[in-house]
């Protein structure tokens, strides 16, 4: 590549507004097999579509991981929930991820634990196609439909971990997010409902029916929703404990069944 060209497309994504220019330059360079391929990147990259989505992938934990257009990008935030919960998991365990997007969380478990027995859900197609490439190398189990709704009946108080990185903006802060999340990712991996605990209040109400006695619920929030989330784990026989982590903004909520077996 000379550096003419290379000039060209850092002002090109610099003018964009894109505030690392030159390292995006690098790797969409890195990443184009031609150069009629390259340009056709960086003019996709100029309108705003993610860089993510541009490549095909996203860089989770250390891994790439497929991404296609629309769908939602594993935020690096969200390495704070994998960690949190790779904490209470033992190889063996039984998680299950809900609202899983790309499979990122799920993948960067198995990672982390090492043999994990994976079942994750997602309302997206596309999430879903993603979400099947990404765990084949691990044998995750990935089904199409709402939450809980395609799980087999037998995980029924078999689940040692749920962990949902489910949609908690309220609907009408969407307008506030920036464009790449606003424009190009389907608004169910974003829009949590009015106050943005709608699909939280969802996932814990069905919690205690399949997780196992000791088991775990770890969601993904923001900090200002966290006691409202700790919360609607009460309610819901979860013993709740917050935990946060300033380098990365994260905030996730965790929720402890008891030890008593639910057998509704």
């Amino acid at each position: 590549m000379d550096k003419k060209t290379e000039k060209w497309i850092i002002n090109k994504l610099r003018t964009a507004g894109c505030v690392f220019a030159e390292d995006e330059a690098q790797l969409l360079i890195s990443e184009a097999q031609t150069l009629d391929t390259l340009i056709g990147m960086v003019e996709r990259r100029a309108t705003g579509l993610p860089l993510e989505h541009v490549v095909g992938w996203a860089d989770f934990c250390g891994m790439r991981i497929k991404v296609e257009q629309g769908v939602f990008v594993p935020r690096r935030r969200t390495e704070f929930l994998v960690q949190q919960t790779a904490s209470l998991a033992t190889p063996g365990s039984v998680i299950v991820d809900l609202c899983c997007g790309t499979g990122a969380v799920g993948v960067a478990l198995a990672k982390i634990v090492g043999y994990i027995e994976l079942y994750a859900t997602d309302i997206d197609p596309a999430s879903v196609r993603c979400a099947h490439y990404n765990t084949t190398f691990i044998g995750g189990n990935v089904y199409e439909g709402d939450l809980y709704h395609p799980l087999p009946s037998a995980l029924h108080n078999r689940v040692d971990i749920l962990v949902a990185n489910a949609p908690y903006v309220p609907t009408e802060s969407i307008k506030l997010l920036p464009q790449e999340a606003r424009k190009y990712e389907i608004r169910a991996a974003l829009d949590g409902g009015e106050k943005g605990l709608d699909i939280q209040r969802r996932v814990a109400a069905e919690a205690p029916l399949w997780l196992a006695p000791g088991g775990h619920l770890l969601v993904e929030t923001s900090q200002k929703q966290a006691l409202q989330t700790a919360e609607i784990f009460a309610e819901n026989g979860l013993i709740p404990k917050v935990v946060n982590c300033v380098e990365l903004d994260a905030t996730v909520v965790i929720g402890t069944q008891t030890n008593r077996m639910n057998m509704n």
